[in-house]
């Protein structure tokens, strides 16, 4: 049987790039101080990542640009030479469901090329009007990378789905069969949905879990809940507490994992995760999960709410020997927005002529 002709990297896979949106909207980070607060975690973020890749960054201006070199400057990111901004103007930061998702695909002779996939986007189902910036986003993204720009006539965040790189794909029903993304005249059955994984991403096995955690505004976005780190194993997270709103819906996700096997055939090998202690922002309970966190060059961005289970998830991830280092991220402010380090990245993979890190 011939491979796929569409190739999805996994996250852990080398990058040449991480693109970032830069926040600006005060109506996501309300509050006196909060978007500044939010930026002091940018700025953490960009320290962790630059030392391995490329960091993009859109602003809106240069007068934004020049007011996020300053952040960063003073931030004491030294080297900027790894940071680009790029003119792309953003209504918000989430430039993980707005951004586009980066495949490749092998023609007849066995050549690749990166292609930019670029779903449609209407913030979560009309949530949070306007987005018309955010979903102008990706097909500038192909411009400024020079990326074969592939239009898709479906909405889908990247948020919402999970790749292992080995043709298997995570979901959740929750979000992907949600009628608030429905359009007129496409298909949102779930042989439709994989078969649009299978033709764009060439998933071969598509996996779906149940619902998300409490707080999400995204309907169950995947990458609050399960996470692959490798081949045929994941990461999930689990609620012990019975009294907690997570406890059920975690633990039928758990089980179904249990009875799942990926593309290769292999029986999920299944790491739990723990859930910090729930809290409250300015939008209502706080989507924290240690589950949002992010594959750099550099190391895995995880993100962190000062709370005791910050310690107890990072030394899961440790013992996972995942061939970089943990970076803590201070998430604590970062999910008041209702989002975290996962939601604020998009990984462009590096060419088939280029290694970790080029430009």
């Amino acid at each position: 049987m011939n491979p796929p002709l569409r190739h999805w990297p996994a996250e852990w896979a080398p990058h040449r790039a991480t693109w970032l949106s830069w926040p600006h909207s005060r109506e996501t980070w309300p509050g006196a101080g909060l978007l500044e607060a939010v930026e002091d975690a940018f700025c953490e973020m960009v320290r962790a990542i630059v030392p391995g890749e490329v960091v993009e960054i859109n602003v809106a201006s240069p007068e934004m640009a020049d007011h996020v070199r300053a952040r960063l400057t003073g931030a004491g990111v030294a080297d900027l030479s790894q940071v680009r901004f790029r003119g792309i103007p953003t209504d918000d930061a989430w430039i993980r469901d707005h951004g586009g998702i980066v495949v490749f695909e092998r023609d007849a002779s066995g050549r690749e090329e990166r292609v930019l996939l670029d779903f449609e986007y209407d913030a979560w189902g009309g949530k949070y009007p306007p987005w018309d910036r955010d979903a102008a986003v990706a097909a500038q993204m192909a411009r400024v990378a020079r990326l074969r720009h592939e239009p898709v006539d479906l909405v889908l965040e990247g948020g919402s789905i999970e790749g292992d790189g080995e043709g298997t794909i995570l979901t959740t029903e929750s979000c992907l069969l949600n009628p608030s993304r429905a359009r007129p005249g496409v298909d949102r059955s779930r042989p439709a949905l994989e078969a649009v994984l299978a033709e764009r991403f060439g998933a071969t096995r598509v996996l779906w879990l149940e619902d998300g955690v409490e707080g999400d505004d995204t309907d169950g976005h995947i990458d609050d809940l399960t996470r692959f780190v490798g081949g045929g194993r994941v990461v999930t997270v689990v609620e012990p507490d019975p009294g907690e709103a997570n406890h059920a819906v975690l633990a039928r996700n758990r089980a179904r994992l249990r009875e799942m096997t990926d593309a290769r055939g292999r029986a999920l090998e299944v790491v739990e995760l723990p859930m910090p202690r729930p809290f409250d922002g300015p939008h209502g309970r706080a989507p924290a999960s240690y589950a949002n966190f992010y594959f750099a060059n550099a190391g895995l961005l995880v993100p962190v709410f000062g709370q005791p289970t910050d310690a107890e998830a990072i030394a899961v991830l440790e013992a996972l020997a995942l061939d970089r280092a943990i970076l803590p991220i201070p998430a604590q402010n970062l999910v008041l927005g209702l989002g975290a380090v996962h939601c604020l990245t998009q990984q462009e993979p590096a060419g088939p002529a280029t290694g970790r890190g080029s430009g």
